[in-house]
């Protein structure tokens, strides 16, 4: 049987209205769970949480008014639209099972017109409310994340702003964090230094960028340092304002924590990276990497402003093993050194360069 077909459970003590109805129901392509009384009702409704209930009032063992009773006491089965069968039309009976949260009801006998515009119409307004509350839940949500921004962008305002020249020192490995930064204009590096000297980017950051929140968040000294690659201005979040706001606000620390997990991933790989890649993919992946850090999304040909020093510091090897590199790449017309820039002619082209 079809696994996309709405579901009906149908409770009904005659056999007769009970397995009409069941056939004129699968004739109009619904799946049909059928119970003989209130009790076997209740027990199919919780197994198969169907679209739509029907029952009979007057039944053996359970009414109707105690089915309904049951499932609007039970959170999986509160919501489902619930329509009562009923050979009496006085109005009290009527009035006692729409208070009971009842959504419509039929009075027998009934022709199957009637039947399938009754199920047809409380199926529509229960998948009206789904999409009205989804939408409401997007719409909260973004307000949310507004009011984050609102608050980051106050916050950040408020704050010092300090500006560096390039090659300007900001932090180093082993010192104790005060600030979160965050980059108004420039970009800055963040990298570790090998025993041997040598050194590893560990991240890039530009304008709208922050960083630094790693060790306040995780209460640590520094595990790396941190550079300007070109004059900037950084705004100085303090620890204390940082913590105040990050307790305060659930959209600023889910923001935080995922940025974290980001960056945690982001380090994993470049560690295989380093490991398990040849020197010619590391320097493609690199340069890939700067040109979608610093380059227009749209163009598959990007010019990069970057020293050698730095990219090698990416690329965890030798200037000079950067330099014959690059100098393939050139001849290879998958570049062209501009002064002390690097044109990519094609990103396409070097996203395609293996091992």
């Amino acid at each position: 049987m079809e696994k996309n077909l709405k579901t009906v459970l149908l409770i009904e003590d005659s056999q007769d209205i009970r397995e009409s109805t069941a056939e004129i129901l699968e004739l109009a392509n619904f799946r049909v769970f059928t119970a003989e009384n209130g009790k076997v009702g209740v027990e199919l409704a919780l197994e198969h949480l169907p679209d739509i209930v029907l029952c009979d009032i007057m039944m053996p063992q359970l009414d109707g008014y105690g089915v309904l009773y049951l499932l609007s006491k039970n959170e999986q089965t509160a919501n489902i639209p619930f329509i009562f069968l009923t050979a009496k039309a006085e109005a009290t009976d009527m009035r006692k099972g729409m208070g009971l949260g009842a959504d419509d009801y039929l009075t027998k006998p009934f022709d199957d017109v009637d039947l399938l515009n009754a199920i047809e119409v409380r199926l529509q307004k229960r998948d009206n409310l789904k999409r009205d509350l989804i939408k409401y839940s997007s719409l909260d949500n973004l307000l949310n994340e507004a009011r984050s921004i609102k608050l980051l962008k106050e916050l950040s305002e408020n704050s010092r702003i300090r500006s560096f020249k390039k090659k300007q020192s900001i932090y180093m490995d082993g010192d104790f964090p005060t600030n979160v930064y965050l980059v108004k204009s420039g970009s800055v590096r963040t990298y570790m230094v090998y025993q041997d000297g040598r050194e590893i980017i560990t991240g890039i950051f530009t304008s709208g960028d922050f960083f630094g929140y790693d060790t306040i968040l995780l209460n640590k000294p520094c595990s790396d340092s941190a550079e300007t690659l070109e004059p900037s201005d950084l705004c100085l979040i303090t620890r204390e304002d940082f913590n105040s706001l990050i307790f305060k606000d659930h959209g600023i620390s889910k923001k935080f924590i995922e940025l974290l997990s980001g960056n945690v991933k982001q380090k994993q790989d470049q560690l295989l990276k380093l490991a398990y890649n040849s020197v010619r993919k590391r320097v493609a992946d690199a340069l890939i990497s700067l040109a979608e850090k610093f380059g227009d999304p749209s163009s598959d040909s990007v010019v990069i402003k970057v020293s050698r020093d730095d990219m090698a510091a990416m690329v965890g090897t030798a200037n000079e093993t950067v330099s014959r590199t690059l100098a393939d790449f050139k001849e290879e017309q998958l570049i062209e050194k501009e002064g002390g820039s690097i044109h990519i002619k094609s990103l396409e082209r070097l996203k395609r360069i293996k091992q």
